[in-house]
């Protein structure tokens, strides 16, 4: 794991420090990812008094497997102790659980980029974009700890919009890397080598077969891979950002440097003891052995 993001727990949830909020901002709708319809501001039925989750055990054959997929970055427990104080929605007026669930999505969508950024800054291609990543970094961490009614208010979209700008550099800076040592030749160091990774960014790849498909240093950046297979594919050092992986078979594949991949990406896929991630996300449970 990227030094890092290992350094920074708070980028990943922690519901033991949070008010079940997923389980209640959110909506969600009776699919083969939910078991029932939910709209957002009520409480799921398996929420417990406690917060827990009465079903957290079993939840893939209850029919949830959504909840298994999903992680808020840790938003949850800084939205419950940081932004709100401690103040649980139960116990509060019914202004203050509205505010603390229109708050919620805000603040996860930035730990989501402080995710990136801090990602970013562990990769030395990316070393000429490190001041301004930097940047970005605390402008964001600045943008989290805001009061309620500032979160409520900020056009979240528009600071994804100038981080995105950052990121799409880094990717370019460190594919060109990938990409140079492929070739055996020297970059310069700009990210403009023609032979830079495979450009997939947005492709339509639902169902696609790509076994043994050779995706190192490739942009998979919003690719849909739902149900792709990847067995045994070549996926090293690809970005990896916002690329769809639901049920994609990544069974015996190399994502050892991938960058931008999350767990609830990797946890919506399908793998074997053989899949090799990246050491910024874990290996989930429910991924046969042998």
């Amino acid at each position: 794991m990227p030094d890092q993001i290992a350094g920074l727990p708070e980028l990943r949830g922690d519901c033991a420090r949070c008010f079940g909020l997923c389980c209640v901002a959110l909506p969600f709708a009776a699919s083969a990812d939910f078991a029932l319809d939910k709209p957002a501001g009520k409480p799921c039925p398996n929420l417990q008094g406690d917060h827990r989750c009465g079903i957290h055990t079993d939840l893939r054959k209850k029919g949830f497997t959504g909840c298994t997929v999903y992680d808020c970055f840790g938003a949850g427990q800084k939205v419950s102790q940081v932004t709100f104080g401690g103040r649980d929605w139960r116990t509060g007026s019914k202004e203050h659980a509205r505010q603390m669930f229109e708050v919620f999505p805000v603040v996860r969508q930035l730990h989501e980029l402080l995710w990136y950024l801090t990602e970013a800054l562990g990769l030395a291609a990316a070393r000429p974009v490190h001041p301004e990543l930097r940047r970005a970094l605390e402008e964001t961490e600045r943008l989290t700890r805001q009061t309620p009614e500032e979160l409520a208010a900020l056009d979240v979209a528009a600071h994804r919009q100038q981080v995105n700008v950052l990121l799409l550099r880094t990717s370019e800076l460190a594919r060109a890397g990938v990409a140079d040592a492929k070739s055996g030749t020297k970059g310069n160091g700009r990210g403009n080598s023609k032979g830079r990774g495979k450009d997939r960014r947005g492709a339509d790849l639902i169902g696609a077969r790509l076994r043994g498909a050779d995706l190192r240093g490739a942009s998979l950046r919003g690719a849909y891979l739902i149900a792709a297979d990847l067995t045994g594919a070549d996926l090293r050092d690809a970005d990896m950002i916002g690329a769809d992986l639901r049920d994609a078979d990544l069974t015996d594949a190399d994502l050892t440097g991938a960058f931008f991949l999350t767990q609830p990406q990797i946890n919506a896929a399908r793998g074997s003891a053989g899949t090799k991630v990246p050491e910024s996300v874990g290996r989930p449970v429910h991924w046969t052995a042998g």
